[in-house]
């Protein structure tokens, strides 16, 4: 996005306070820049597409078009990373906004600290998701239909080694790298090598979307 070190925020919220605040929080961090406010999604789209930031906070519930809506814009034009921003803790805002391409979720009471490490973690490549949003997504996926009980062969698995399989499973039961590695015995670097090859064979945007597909080859069985 920019060759800058700083990563460059974009906030989008109706509300100016809360606008304010976060670019108050966000604006002491010395590697991180808030280069533009938006109050509505439409706004947020061409800001984006002007300002070209490296994480964009999206609020959900605006007027004009909705976070959910600019988010699927923002995600499909590349034009950056997408943080769901909001109090409203609803599954079906979730969901939707991880189908739309969200690379993080979480709730408007994070901590301010957590909240720019948000933003680090996303702007460097890497989906976030809040524990208890996690945790909820793996719940949500516990409630597939039955057929998932008694999978056919995906033949996406096939591309994986066993050990890489191995490794996609963890990743799909909420385990980070480090947990990997010290379950697996292998270097924390081996364990990161394992997932970036499964992201890259499968298509993979980011972790999220690992959980979401061993659930849906059933590598792991909902329950497990």
């Amino acid at each position: 996005m920019t060759a800058d070190p700083r990563l460059t925020v974009l906030i989008v919220d109706d509300q100016r306070l809360v606008r304010s605040g976060f670019a108050m929080m966000l604006g002491v961090e010395d590697d991180l820049e808030v280069v533009g406010e938006a109050a509505d999604g439409a706004e947020a789209i061409i800001l984006s597409r002007r300002l070209r930031p490296d994480v964009v906070l999206m609020d959900v519930q605006m007027p004009v078009m909705d976070g959910i809506e600019a988010t699927a814009t923002i995600v499909r034009e590349d034009l950056g990373k997408v943080i769901i921003l909001t109090t409203f803790d609803r599954d079906d805002y979730l969901f939707d906004g991880l189908r739309a391409g969200a690379s993080g979720y979480l709730l408007k009471n994070t901590d301010p600290d957590d909240l720019a490490d948000a933003v680090r973690a996303v702007g460097h490549g890497h989906a976030l998701l809040a524990p208890e949003v996690t945790r909820r997504v793996i719940s949500q996926l516990d409630t597939v239909p039955a057929r998932s009980q008694t999978p056919q062969h995906d033949s996406r698995l096939d591309r994986l080694t066993a050990r890489e399989r191995e490794v996609l499973g963890l990743v799909a039961r909420g385990l980070s790298n480090a947990e990997i590695a010290s379950e697996l015995y292998l270097g924390e670097a081996t364990v990161k090598s394992h997932v970036s090859a499964c992201l890259s064979k499968l298509h993979l945007r980011d972790r999220v979307q690992a959980v979401v597909l061993a659930y849906e080859t059933g590598l792991i069985l909902p329950g497990e």
